[in-house]
């Protein structure tokens, strides 16, 4: 594989990496990660940076002042509530949180994407960095595309990446089509009336429309009539009461994460579970206020921009996996390809690596060089990258 990377460059990266996964910061709450990006990419002698997008997001752009696609890369910048359990020297210094989704890797590579565009700039249009805050909670994208700011580098194209452990370190996943799922966190919050529990009749406890719920919900699922493709319902959380052994309990709370390759299955299986929850209310005369949360839409590639990531593939001369099938997990980045057309493509970690989330679980600093690697030849082919600046 031919790299763009030169051997200082990859180091200064991989010590980046290091810092970063050193001082985590969860969804919303970004700040000095941010801070870490803007200066290191500040260096890299963008043409317009532009920061606070959405929250803490920062967006440096990259423009040859002619006409020509905007193309848009983006890396994620938060990290997750999980305690670091490795031992290594660059293990999170704040309790609690931890890069245990591999985001300090894809910031890396996104920042040497910007030491590669110091010297070699765009020949036409536009290449715009993006470092999204917020993508764990499903809010970061969103919240970026309807900041003001980001009319000043809407995208012609956008692209991300995924690290991937369980495929072979350095192969470049794709496919056309879905290629993440949708999901969502439903709430549902069950109001009767409490009693002393020594007259359970003089109360209405909400226990039996809760089992009721709770079988029905999961019977969702397997009910093929009406859905398209994959649905997935998981029941995550269950509550009835407190614990008094002298009250009949008033009120029950459920949660369970909804997910479906395609978006229009995610509208059928919420329809679904409101129309038992309305049958439940008119049998047992028990009230339900239903709530969603960390809402991701599918991510569906576009034909062309995986069209565009098999010919980096290609040029870069990195191994790669095509696949079948979605994966159940999900990433905002839904929100891009439901907007413009673009691509999600992930580097696998490696066969045996420790799984996303996983509490000993640390970004393979091997992968940064292909993470680079595909980005350039993905932006070289839309906006010809200057190699003889």
């Amino acid at each position: 594989m031919h790299s763009v990377l030169g051997k200082n460059q990859l180091e200064e990266i991989t010590k980046l990496r290091k810092t970063l996964h050193s001082y985590p910061e969860v969804s919303g709450q970004e700040k000095r990660t941010s801070r870490r990006i803007t200066e290191y990419v500040t260096k890299n002698e963008p043409d317009r940076l532009i920061e606070g997008l959405g929250g803490y997001g920062v967006a440096a752009v990259y423009d040859s002042g002619k006409p020509g696609p905007a193309v848009l890369l983006r890396a994620d910048l938060d990290a997750l509530p999980i305690d670091e359990v490795n031992g290594f020297a660059h293990r999170s210094q704040i309790s609690g949180v931890s890069h245990k989704c591999g985001h300090d890797g894809h910031m890396a590579i996104l920042a040497g994407v910007s030491t590669i565009l110091k010297n070699h700039r765009p020949s036409q249009g536009r290449i715009i960095l993006l470092f999204q805050p917020e993508e764990e909670t499903g809010q970061g994208a969103a919240k970026v595309i309807a900041d003001p700011k980001f009319e000043e580098i809407r995208p012609d194209y956008a692209f991300a990446l995924h690290n991937l452990p369980g495929y072979e370190k350095n192969a470049v996943i794709f496919k056309d089509g879905p290629f993440a799922s949708a999901s969502t966190g439903m709430i549902m919050d069950l109001k009767g009336r409490s009693s002393h529990a020594a007259h359970p009749e003089q109360g209405n406890s909400p226990v039996h429309m809760m089992t009721e719920l709770l079988q029905g919900l999961m019977e969702i699922p397997r009910s093929e009539a009406g859905f398209h493709d994959f649905v997935l319902l998981t029941i995550i959380h269950a509550r009835l009461g407190e614990v008094a052994f002298g009250t009949n309990p008033g009120k029950a709370l459920v949660m369970a994460t909804l997910r479906s390759y395609l978006d229009e299955d995610m509208s059928i299986m919420k329809d679904k579970a409101v129309q038992l929850i309305r049958k439940l209310h008119k049998k047992h005369d028990i009230s339900c206020d239903t709530d969603y949360t960390e809402e991701f839409p599918a991510t569906i590639n576009d034909p062309q921009a995986t069209e565009i990531i098999h010919q980096a593939i290609t040029r870069s001369g990195a191994a790669s996996i095509h696949i079948e099938k979605p994966f159940r997990w999900s990433e905002d980045f839904g929100h891009f390809t439901s907007a413009y057309p673009g691509a999600l493509f992930g580097i696998g970690s490696g066969k045996g690596h420790a799984s996303l989330h996983n509490h000993d679980y640390d970004f393979p600093d091997e992968i940064l060089e292909t993470g680079v690697n595909m980005f350039f030849h993905i932006a070289d082919q839309l906006v010809k990258i200057n190699k003889n600046v």
